[in-house]
């Protein structure tokens, strides 16, 4: 007598279960995992951040490195200089009008 049963065995569950999860969690990980989509997206607009705060602060060490030059003692810059004294002295010329 043979019994012909329609149910599948549990082996055959747990095989396509743990393909199943096996499948979910390297889809999962690819996407949202530490190395998977997302991450590379943020860290090329975080690149791209960076990249443009470089050149800003590029800009501004250029600035201040002319600024510099113009105050040392081989080249002074005497408008600079007066500039430079009144804006921290709080003081202002006789021709001079203040406007707040």
């Amino acid at each position: 007598m043979t019994l012909s049963s329609t149910r599948p065995t549990l082996g055959v569950v747990l095989y396509f279960g743990l393909a199943f999860c096996l499948g979910f969690y390297f889809t999962f990980a690819a996407v949202q995992g530490e190395y998977g989509v997302f991450r590379r997206v943020q860290a090329v607009a975080e690149k791209q951040a960076l990249a443009e705060e470089r050149g800003r602060l590029v800009v501004e060490v250029a600035r201040m490195k002319n600024l510099t030059h113009r105050l040392s003692d081989d080249y002074l810059d005497l408008d600079l200089l007066d500039e430079r004294a009144r804006d921290v002295l709080g003081l202002i010329r006789a021709d001079e009008v203040v406007i707040h």
